[in-house]
């Protein structure tokens, strides 16, 4: 109970601030939050992304695959939405396309979306997205039905983002941190060697980051979870979200009301193993609806009302190009999609174009919801990017890659030394790249996370960078 003191009305504007005072101590802040979701399973046979080795489009139904919205204001009315999609990742293009019609639509600036993809393999291909590596060529009616499936999915994006600005309501937000351990690490363990004996290699990143969402009174509205592991259990011809969707659907049955949202982490050389069987999907999704059922029923941190969000582009150089007699050289020797790769940048070259020397659009996001940060990067961010961004930003942080733009894997100078597939190989299914990534690439990445949280004035532990 607040006791005022009596004021005469010769001093009413002591008076009126003493009310304002006294209005804001009784009305504390709050959030508001609301959720949606849109079915994006295509209605019609269409081509799958994630493996180069499938040579026709899909053949039925696991279970549906999802878009889903989560919306959350803070005291002050700033918004911030969070998008998630079981597909294997959204081409710069199309997530501008929907950021667009967002800030047209809703006064939402960059800084504020975040679009997230679940990188299951078991997704549609997008437009803007990679066509000419598969067995065969997939054909022109199958490139006219994914340019209208993305359009039409870039619409109910949109609209189901409208949905749930629409009806905010008052809501508490806790979050916490959890673990899961079935992700190994791809590059320092052979899948064809493990054994349930096995010792495993890292380095790993277990955490299972999750956000609980509900009304004042306890009415359920979202959980939020992610994990830093390939959704590639499954090799088929059916849609599904993999092991991130039977963990959703496994979660919204122990959590009845509630929409699980899955975002994928840093988990570019993590993979599920062992893999290839339903049966292990569904094993592997329980098991991480557990590990986030387990961090919701203990104590989480309660989020303070407050949201600051920051994002910018930044170039990412390429290594030395090669020459036209060096690309005529990998055509003529490459076993793979390297061919394809190599006779692409030819017929560049050949037409009078230069080839790409850099990447100039990286995009590099940070959100602090309450205090929790999330560092939010784009490309097939490898798990040291989530273990150093965590040494610069606290162990709580949550990491999430694939988001806002799919344009190549993203390693950490160790892994591009090593080489391999993520670290060398890879760019060969990229449109544009025609290199490998420069030594600099991680120092530059961190770098800018860094500028960005200062600008921000957002709390680290560290103001150095990790291993620089």
């Amino acid at each position: 109970m607040i006791a005022f003191q009596a004021y005469s009305f010769r001093k009413p504007l002591a008076f009126l601030l003493l009310l304002l005072t006294s209005f804001t101590v009784l009305k504390a802040g709050e959030w508001k939050a609301a959720s949606a979701r849109v079915v994006i399973t295509p209605e019609r046979p269409m081509w799958l992304a994630g493996y180069a080795s499938r040579d026709r489009p899909s053949e039925g139904t696991l279970h549906d695959i999802w878009a889903k919205v989560l919306v959350l204001e803070d005291s002050l009315g700033k918004k911030a939405v969070l998008i998630t999609a079981d597909v294997v990742g959204i081409p710069k293009p199309t997530a501008d396309r929907i950021r667009r019609q967002l800030a047209e639509k809703h006064g939402l600036s960059k800084a504020q979306v975040i679009l997230n993809s679940s990188h299951t393999h078991s997704g549609p291909v997008l437009k803007d997205a990679l066509y000419d590596y598969y067995a065969k060529p997939i054909g022109d009616a199958q490139l006219k039905l994914i340019g209208e499936y993305t359009d039409k999915i870039e619409k109910q994006i949109v609209a189901a983002v409208g949905e749930a600005i629409g009806r905010l309501k008052p809501a508490k937000i806790s979050a916490s941190n959890g673990v899961a351990r079935f992700q190994v690490n791809r590059r320092n363990n052979t899948e064809s060697a493990l054994t349930p004996e096995t010792q495993l290699n890292g380095p790993n990143d277990y955490a299972v980051p999750v956000m609980k969402i509900s009304g004042l009174n306890g009415e359920p509205i979202a959980i939020v979870f992610g994990y830093a592991c390939h959704p590639t259990v499954l090799s088929t011809y059916k849609w599904s979200g993999d092991y991130a969707g039977f963990a959703q659907i496994e979660l919204e049955r122990k959590f009845p009301g509630y929409m699980a949202l899955f975002f994928q982490g840093a988990g570019a050389d993590q993979n599920p193993l062992p893999r290839r069987t339903e049966a292990l999907a569904e094993q592997y999704g329980i098991t991480l609806a557990a590990a986030v059922a387990a961090t919701i029923n203990q104590e989480m941190k309660q989020l303070r009302p407050v949201l600051n969000a920051g994002y910018r582009e930044v170039e990412l150089k390429l290594a030395p190009v090669p020459t036209r007699e060096e690309l005529l050289k990998t055509e003529s020797s490459a076993k793979d999609y390297s061919k394809t790769w190599a006779r692409r940048l030819i017929d560049q070259i050949d037409r009078g174009e230069s080839l790409m020397q850099s990447y100039p659009h990286y995009p590099v996001q940070i959100w602090n919801l309450g205090g929790l940060n999330w560092v939010v990067l784009g490309g097939e961010v490898v798990v040291e990017y989530a273990l150093k961004a965590k040494e610069i930003f606290g162990n709580e942080t949550f990491v999430l890659g694939y988001s806002n733009d799919m344009m190549a894997y993203i390693p950490s100078l160790r892994v591009l030394t090593e080489g391999g597939y993520e670290g060398a190989r890879s760019q060969v299914y990229f449109k544009g790249l025609s290199s490998t990534w420069d030594p600099g690439i991680e120092a530059v990445i961190l770098s800018e996370l860094v500028k960005l949280a200062d600008e921000m004035k957002v709390n680290k532990r560290y103001t150095r960078i990790p291993g620089n």
